[in-house]
């Protein structure tokens, strides 16, 4: 991983823009800015801080006006929306987009792709999300389909954005299923909405996609979740790339953007539900779906550049040389963490200490009135939503965020949503989505029926039931 040190680089030209009153732009005398233009996607929820959240809330051009304040020279941010990272990648090729975010997959062939180019060379400068097993990639399939494994879906044809940290996870799962990626699926490279319709249609058996596209189909009641990418038990991650060029150019800009992410992070991990409002206000997403994935226990909001997540970027690399044209890259030396750690310090905060926590930097707190304890282990901790509430609340595990249910219901209250951890790979999940396992007065839940037919062989006591029986059956 390359250290260029950017305090030094980011005074210096702060120095001399109000030395000279210029930049390497038009001058802000003459009335014009320097302008950063910002390649993001609205319903990549993971990218959020760098992204739809980061806009809305305005910390960027906050950031901005103080460098202005302090050199006098002005700045102007474009934001461009994009579907997938593919696109965003192309236009930073063409040195038309300064900065962007997008997943793993996407990040090494923006790389790849970008470097022979010295002006549109780009470099991995944070990360907005990751989860440690890989959960923010699914394969859904429709809700009727007789597919059980990732092995039924042999022969067939799945959806999926070819490049995409979707489609990565699929390759992945095939190759480890047995299934050739290559040549045992006919993969349909298509966009997720196209994919989506493609699915409800019947074109396609299954689609490979990255957050919230699962979590939506599977909400609308329009699919059901046969593979959680946690079962790789391998990282994903999303993240903010920057041509060097332009930070080179402008580490002012660069500084003021990551600077502006870390507001938008502690944003979303003080205050989630809000956050989540924000956010399915600005990408049309269900604020339930957003929540499922940007709520405590969910995404890992965590800028920093961890060791683990650049060893599962290398590990990533054969995949995608198996998939197509991909040259070859230095991971180490795509990876920069100087501006990051220049604008943690900027920021009062310690860059080593968050680099070497490995824990969700958020987890369900508060009492659960209804089994009178607080959440101990996030790996059971849930939640209720409860119609016409400004706040979750907290269940303890699986069986009080059951009795909770049972509760409202005998008192005519409407869930408007529930999340509860799978009971195998820790994924955080709509509970009436969850497929339950009663095994004596234990109730847990699973993403899949995969993972409970894993737990059932090695627990043949018990059983699976539905969502509303377990319900029923709890003991309150």
């Amino acid at each position: 991983m390359k250290r260029r040190s950017s305090t030094l680089a980011i005074a210096a030209a702060a120095l001399t823009l109000v030395a000279t009153s210029c930049s390497l732009e038009p001058s802000a005398d003459n009335g014009d800015a320097v302008t950063l233009v910002i390649g993001y996607q609205s319903k990549t929820i993971n990218t959020v801080t760098a992204g739809t959240l980061l806009r809305a809330q305005g910390y960027l051009e906050q950031r901005l006006q103080d460098v202005t304040e302090q050199t006098g020279t002005k700045y102007s941010v474009e934001w461009q929306d994009y579907d997938t990272g593919a696109p965003i990648t192309a236009q930073m090729v063409a040195e038309k987009i300064d900065i962007g975010s997008m997943g793993d997959y996407p990040m090494l062939i923006n790389g790849s792709r970008t470097q022979a180019n010295p002006r549109s060379k780009t470099e991995i400068v944070s990360v907005t999300g990751y989860n440690p097993n890989g959960a923010l990639n699914m394969v859904v399939v429709p809700p009727n389909s007789p597919a059980t494994t990732l092995g039924d879906l042999a022969g067939t044809k799945v959806s999926a954005s070819v490049g995409s940290a979707g489609h990565g996870t699929l390759v992945q799962a095939l190759d480890r299923a047995g299934i050739d990626p290559g040549t045992g699926v006919e993969v349909l490279n298509q966009q997720p909405q196209v994919g989506s319709s493609a699915l409800e249609s019947g074109q396609v058996a299954a689609l490979s996609q990255f957050v919230a596209w699962p979590g939506l189909l599977v909400f609308q009641d329009k699919a059901k979740l046969l593979y959680d990418g946690a079962e790789l038990r391998t990282p994903t991650l999303h993240g903010v790339v920057a041509r060097e060029a332009y930070a080179d150019e402008h580490p002012e800009v660069l500084d003021a953007f990551l600077r502006a992410q870390l507001d938008a992070t502690r944003f979303v991990q003080t205050q989630p539900l809000e956050a989540s409002r924000i956010v399915a206000d600005a990408s049309g997403l269900p604020q339930e779906v957003v929540y499922l994935y940007n709520g405590p226990g969910g995404t890992s909001f965590d800028t920093t550049l961890k060791p683990g997540l650049i060893g599962a970027l290398k590990n990533d690399v054969p995949y995608l040389k198996s998939i197509g044209d991909f040259a070859d890259l230095d991971v180490d030396g795509f990876v920069n963490d100087a501006p990051l750690r220049s604008a943690f310090e900027a920021d009062g905060q310690d860059y080593d200490a968050a680099l070497a926590s490995t824990a969700n930097p958020t987890s369900v707190t508060g009492t659960d009135p209804v089994c009178a304890t607080a959440p101990g282990d996030p790996a059971l901790a849930g939640e209720v939503w409860f119609d016409g509430a400004t706040e979750t609340q907290p269940a303890a595990n699986p069986t009080c965020l059951l009795r909770a249910v049972k509760q409202a219901r005998a008192e005519g209250r409407t869930v408007r949503a529930a999340y509860v951890p799978d009971a195998e790979l820790g994924t955080r999940w709509f509970a009436d989505k969850s497929v339950w396992v009663r095994d004596g007065d234990n109730f847990l839940p699973f993403t899949t029926g995969a993972a409970a037919d894993r737990y059932l062989r090695a627990h043949p006591t018990g059983a699976v039931i539905t969502y509303d029986r377990a319900v029923e059956e709890v003991r309150q």
